[in-house]
């Protein structure tokens, strides 16, 4: 069975189905070469994420000392109790007021790459809205100067993608490390309302971050806060295409559009796996037990479709009531940014279905190219027809 080639990306389900129907964990090799093991099962995804022997520390050392120091504090790559304390900072910065309080920027950014969408015949969704709307109220989030912003959605691809090469990926990762060190020397001299200077400033019991632990944290939330968004907003729109009846339901009743986002997040989750967890010691999933010293990450488009877990998993059902998806992951590791990028989602959809109530695609599904990589699920291109 080929796995995370071309024809995979375009359509991962009928193998993804038979891997899960034959058990819940399977050794698999990456496209690059690499062993490890997938999980495939909803039952036994929830377990792996909720087990503490299982650590999220990657080998840093090769690196150049730069971007070794940034990463080796990033709170994704740190267990307990280390990543407790890191959450607990960030936390206190990265407040639900603070990203509520982007909606107002978040309408206004959205509003005008509508507008724009509007002069292309086809446009393309995911270059003119999906991909710069994430993009504009991440660096507005973390107060980057928009003149500064040109190269950082270049440099995320390098790291998101999955083909590039190794010099590559450290390249892009050093150019951004290198950049938010300066930005970070600019803020503590003019701190300004945004993240960056609330994450310089907070202290908690006598505590506070470092300059790595900051530059990590902005790294992960530019390079994966912005990707997995654009995926979000991309899926949504595609499936929304695909099944006219669900998108007339929420036209119908704009109070659907939550559940339409959760229902997106489940069918076509925007971040194809979780990132890696070692094996401290065995574990045992059904009857497979994975040895010490394995890596291990779980497919969540596998899992969020598993049958087990939800009635007609392959159908766009606004009504679900078997939910509780894991497109954010579950457990200490619950992705921080869900509630950004579940305020973004719902905006920029509601606002083009109410623009563009029978927006429809201008090609083919089986024309589309879905970008490979194993990390991300998306769309690399979606032209579109609009019609207000």
């Amino acid at each position: 069975m080929a796995l995370f080639d071309d024809a995979y990306a375009a359509d991962p389900h009928p193998a993804l189905a038979e891997l899960r129907q034959a058990g819940p964990a399977h050794r698999v090799i990456s496209a690059a070469g690499v062993p490890f093991w997938m999980i495939t099962r909803w039952d036994e995804a929830r377990q792996v994420l909720a087990d503490s022997s299982l650590s999220k520390r990657q080998p840093v050392d090769q690196l150049p000392p730069q971007l070794r120091s940034a990463l080796a504090t990033q709170m994704l790559l740190r267990d307990p109790p280390d990543h407790t304390r890191l959450r607990r900072l960030i936390s206190a910065a990265f407040t639900p007021r603070r990203t509520q309080a982007l909606a107002p920027g978040i309408e206004r950014i959205t509003d005008r790459l509508l507008g724009e969408l509007a002069t292309v015949p086809e446009p393309d969704l995911i270059s003119g809205f999906a991909v710069p709307l994430p993009f504009a109220v991440i660096c507005e989030l973390l107060g980057i100067p928009a003149a500064e912003r040109g190269p950082f959605h270049a440099w995320s691809n390098v790291i998101i993608i999955g083909d590039s090469s190794a010099a590559d990926m450290v390249g892009a990762m050093s150019e951004i490390v290198a950049y938010f060190r300066d930005l970070l020397a600019r803020k503590r001299a003019q701190p300004a309302d945004d993240l960056l200077s609330a994450l310089l400033a907070v202290v908690d019991d006598g505590d506070r971050l470092t300059d790595d632990e900051v530059v990590g944290m902005a790294l992960l939330l530019l390079v994966a806060g912005h990707e997995t968004t654009a995926n979000l907003i991309g899926n949504a729109v595609y499936l929304l295409c695909r099944w006219p009846d669900q998108r007339k339901r929420v036209l119908d009743d704009p109070g659907l559009l939550p559940a339409m986002v959760e229902e997106v997040l489940r069918m076509a989750s925007p971040a194809a796996t979780t990132t890696y967890r070692v094996t401290t010691r065995p574990i045992t999933l059904g009857e497979t037990t994975i040895p010490a010293g394995e890596q291990v990450l779980i497919s969540l488009l596998a899992v969020n479709r598993d049958p087990e877990r939800y009635a007609d998993p392959d159908t766009l059902d606004l009504d679900r009531s078997d939910g509780g998806h894991l497109a954010f992951g579950h457990g200490v590791h619950f992705c921080l940014g869900a509630p950004l990028a579940r305020l973004e989602a719902r905006i920029a959809l509601g606002r083009l279905l109410n623009r563009y109530p029978d927006v429809q695609l201008a090609v083919p599904p089986q024309e589309l190219h879905w970008r490979t990589g194993m990390l991300m699920h998306g769309l690399a291109a979606l032209p579109i027809r609009l019609r207000s």
